[in-house]
């Protein structure tokens, strides 16, 4: 009966967005959709992947209108690197790190929620997730007009859609911003089940997840990082016009460049109720626990680290300055994180960990993703350093305030690191500090006007938001799930372990 309520509510879903793209799909036939980009003009130029622009119409006079965009192909090359490098982050990045750290019973469960959750979002992704995230509709959410991707290949005219970039004039193919946007969805989905690892029913999460990334993740993707591109703004009244279309956050000029907001406080607050209505494990706090694979952790921690160049360089959408800039922030702030982390725990309990080491290369990377393309490297050097410090605070002493069983720590790292970052962007943004400041497009240059305090507040709306909107959609989700399927093992399934009970095999074998 549960697993012919998970399939028809998974049908139910699937054939919702189809109904909502029929409408789209006729336009579609009908008038391609035409190019359109700009921003606010108060906004910073790399805020959020940017809106599908749609091929030019090539009946059109050549003198009535300037050459359309054509893709570059070394940025083209790089947009697929940087979607590969962000899988590798996944799957088997995130997988082994979180495999690792669980005990040997549940290695397997957990490497099988994170390869399914993968999977499955890529699936509604481009069934419907990406129309929502990346279309014109309102403020807090987009239309289904690129549905089942239609309308991004036209075969009358035989022509593909382009999506613009941060750059006036420069452009990708569409679908190569599609799989990058996508492998954003997939791993924050798969980030929330460390939370409550080893305990979890696995319809039950995958059930979750479905929920939690159509009224959660969709809704924030769309309010921090929606506009329509650059190229449409020529003065201040197409400013305003174009940044009316904007997401609701990215209208007030939050800044987050990969996903701060997005991605690591949305995924940590689902993570933590889900920690804390799912329960404890049997025996947390009595019995121990330990890592049964530090190895493991180690080496998908590794994978983390190089997969995070394409998640955070690869957000610039275009190989040049900003993704460069990216680069280094991700590569020094994660050193730095790594190195106070270990410092910190040396100090406070006597010896130096490898667990230590992965938490806090994790903790950089997160720290610095929404400040990566926005900062100078001193920034993201402090970043770092604070990240390392404030999360080996997280996961210890936050950890048991909270009193809740984050069995991998995603709330003291993803949560906390996300935060730091996100509010941190704010001050070293600023050009007084060797930051980009905001880029103004309608005299196409930084402007001159950046207030940290200012900057601050709008950082702190965009964190607020994230958390309430991520914590409600959470508890109405567990809930439902709960009703439905329930959340937990039962207690002797629970003390065999997930593997052989879950999924009848086991990773190791004597």
């Amino acid at each position: 009966m549960k697993k012919t309520i998970t399939t028809w509510l998974a049908g139910a879903a699937v054939l919702f967005a189809f109904a909502g793209a029929l409408p789209a799909m006729a336009q579609d036939a009908q008038a391609p959709e035409t190019a359109t980009a700009a921003a606010p003009a108060a906004a910073a130029p790399a805020l959020v992947e940017a809106a599908p622009a749609a091929a030019p119409d090539a009946a059109a006079p050549a003198a009535e209108a300037a050459p359309a965009p054509v893709p570059h192909k070394g940025d083209t090359a790089w947009m697929f690197i940087a979607t590969i490098l962000v899988i590798v982050m996944a799957i088997p990045g995130l997988a082994l790190f979180y495999g690792g750290l669980v005990r040997a019973k549940n290695m397997l469960s957990v490497l099988m929620q994170v390869f399914m959750i993968f999977s499955v979002i890529i699936l509604l992704w481009c069934v419907y997730g990406y129309s929502l995230a990346f279309t014109a509709g309102n403020a807090f959410i987009g239309s289904f007009d690129r549905a089942l991707l239609t309308g991004i290949w036209d075969p009358a005219k035989g022509a593909f859609a382009y999506a613009a970039t941060w750059s006036k004039g420069v452009v990708i193919p569409e679908f190569v911003f599609v799989a990058f946007q996508g492998t954003f969805a997939a791993i924050t989905c798969g980030l929330i089940v460390g939370a409550f690892a080893e305990r979890a029913k696995f319809a039950a999460v995958l059930a979750f997840i479905v929920l939690w990334f159509t009224f959660s993740y969709l809704p924030i993707a769309h309010m921090v990082w929606f506009w329509t591109g650059p190229d449409a703004i020529t003065d201040a009244a197409t400013a305003a016009s174009e940044g009316a279309k904007a997401g609701w956050l990215f209208q007030k000029g939050a800044l987050d460049f990969a996903g701060g907001t997005v991605v690591h406080i949305n995924a940590a607050v689902a993570g933590l109720v889900g920690a804390i209505m799912i329960g404890k494990r049997i025996g947390y706090g009595r019995e121990a626990m330990a890592p049964h694979s530090l190895t493991m952790t180690m080496v998908g921690a590794s994978l983390l680290w190089a997969g995070w160049f394409g998640f955070n360089a690869g957000s610039a959408l275009e190989a040049g300055d900003i993704a460069a800039l990216a680069f280094i922030n991700t590569l020094l702030a994660t050193a730095a994180a790594t190195v106070a982390w270990v410092l910190g725990e040396w100090i406070f309990k006597g010896k130096p960990s490898m667990l230590g080491a992965a938490s806090g290369a994790v903790s950089g990377l997160v720290a610095i993703t929404p400040a990566c393309g926005f900062v100078g490297p001193m920034g993201g050097l402090v970043i770092g350093l604070l990240a390392g410090v404030i999360c080996l605070w997280g996961v210890n002493g936050l950890k048991r305030m909270i009193g809740a069983d984050d069995s991998l720590d995603v709330f003291g790292v993803h949560g906390i690191g996300g935060i730091l970052g996100a509010l941190l962007t704010a001050v070293f943004a600023a050009p007084s500090l060797g930051g980009q400041g905001i880029f103004d497009y309608v005299a196409n240059k930084a402007s001159p006007d950046y207030s940290i305090g200012g900057q601050l507040v709008t950082q702190l709306w965009a964190v607020g938001t994230t958390i309430v909107w991520s914590a409600v959609v959470s508890v109405i989700a567990y809930k439902l799930v709960d009703m439905v399927i329930g959340l937990r093992v039962p207690e002797e399934e629970e003390r065999e372990g997930l593997d052989i009970t879950s999924h009848g095999e086991s990773a190791y074998h004597s």
